[in-house]
């Protein structure tokens, strides 16, 4: 298997989503690399930044899901280093 390290920006406008955006994450918690979390609390957002590296369907999967919730944008930039065989699916 294949896996991809890449990186999710996400903005969190509607802090009602925090709770459904915190399990997404926590789901493909073995995937993720690190994460951190920035409290804008003048303009009453969080941004995070999530480091991953996983198979393509899984980055795509969970930023798909991550961009429907109410509130929550991200976009996501992969790099050019692809690794075969280092995780179990």
């Amino acid at each position: 298997m294949e896996t991809r390290v890449a990186v999710m920006g996400i903005i969190v406008e509607d802090l009602s989503s925090v709770e459904n955006l915190n399990a997404l994450l926590s789901e493909h918690g073995r995937w993720i690399i690190g994460r951190m979390g920035v409290p804008y609390r003048q303009k009453g957002i969080s941004i995070l930044s999530v480091a991953i590296d996983a198979p393509q369907d899984i980055i795509s999967t969970l930023s798909g899901k991550i961009g429907k919730l109410p509130g929550v944008s991200v976009k996501t930039a992969y790099s050019n280093v692809i690794t075969k065989g280092e995780q179990d699916a």
